[in-house]
């Protein structure tokens, strides 16, 4: 089996990415073995088509289950076409992913969990000449028109879960840069 999670870093103490078609990376493991391959996604700067094009590179690499804190309409459609299960609303380092996935602790999405366009402008990338800023993307949305309360709710539940990860990594930064003053 192979489980792709969408990526801060490529490694397993990496954070998940809570975008899938605009992460930075997707790590691909073997949840058994702990092996792994890390990713770099090419369609994280695409102007469009980012969900479908990620879903289909991710399709195309044989896995079998999708990680990620998000997945839009687009992608979501692509991968659940592919067969591939997805689970969103993940969080924390990618290895501690893995072993709640092993332990049974992830449901399977079954639909998507933002709307489209969501990840756009996000710009909260730590490196890689980005800087921190933070862009509409991670702004609280109003719930597209065809969405329920309970979909909405789901939805701002996780784009809070996001900004709290988010938050974290500043704070650990911060710390970080602190400490070597």
């Amino acid at each position: 089996m192979k489980i792709s999670v969408s990526a801060t870093a490529p490694g397993l103490d990496a954070e998940v990415d809570p975008r899938f078609g605009r992460c930075q990376y997707f790590i691909i493991v073997d949840p058994q073995s702990m092996e792994f391959e890390a990713l770099d996604n090419s369609n994280a700067m695409a102007s469009g088509g980012a969900g479908i094009s990620t879903a289909r590179m991710i399709a195309d690499k044989g896995v079998e289950v999708v990680l990620t804190g998000n997945c839009g309409p687009n992608a979501f459609q692509t991968l659940s076409a592919a067969g591939i299960q997805v689970i969103t609303g993940v969080s924390g380092r990618i290895k501690d992913a893995i072993e709640a996935f092993k332990a049974g602790r992830f449901q399977s999405s079954a639909q998507p969990s933002v709307g489209s366009h969501y990840g756009m402008g996000m710009g909260c990338g730590m490196g890689r000449g980005r800087g921190m800023g933070m862009g509409p993307g991670i702004m609280p949305q109003a719930a597209p028109p065809a969405m329920s309360p309970e979909q909405e709710i789901e939805m701002l539940k996780s784009q809070a879960q996001m900004l709290g990860q988010q938050l974290n990594e500043i704070q650990r930064r911060l710390e970080e840069l602190e400490k070597g003053k």
